[in-house]
């Protein structure tokens, strides 16, 4: 019996894949500086201004959008929901429980909406899950934690 040797190509993709997901989970935190001031930190590298005043009672995801329109903070009442690319631009993925910048104060390591709906699913919005900072959708019947934010200067 005549055996022949055979050779696969072996790809690195898990070693590429990881580094890949690594670079992207530290590049919004080693380039941003985020200040708080009174109730309020500021991204200098984004100009967003975040809602960091208390932790929120939990909400549908309507409700969340009328508390953000509705607040008044800081002296603006120009805040929002943000939408789920504002939201992730907090995540400090090098922390757990939570996993969020540490300039934030007030942060339940539990669910946040954004203003995204799931295209898929007009009934659902993304949100992130800070206590490892993961993004998930949501029922918008759902109740979850809210932080508002607004454009700054």
């Amino acid at each position: 019996m005549n055996k022949t040797n055979t050779t696969k190509q072996v790809h690195n993709f898990p070693l590429f894949a990881f580094s890949f997901v690594l670079l992207l989970m530290f590049t919004s935190v080693a380039n941003a500086d985020f200040t708080k001031e009174g109730d309020i930190v500021k991204d200098s590298v984004t100009k967003l201004e975040w809602q960091d005043d208390n932790i929120t009672d939990t909400m549908g995801w309507p409700e969340a959008i009328e508390y953000c329109e509705n607040l008044e903070l800081g002296g603006y009442d120009d805040w929002r929901l943000p939408n789920i690319n504002e939201l992730k631009t907090i995540i400090d993925r090098s922390r757990y429980n939570p996993a969020i910048i540490s300039a934030f104060e007030h942060t339940s390591s539990n669910r946040y909406w954004s203003s995204t709906t799931n295209e898929g699913d007009h009934e659902g919005a993304w949100g992130v899950y800070f206590y490892y900072g993961y993004v998930n959708g949501n029922y918008k019947g759902n109740d979850r934690y809210v932080r508002c934010v607004r454009d700054g200067q």
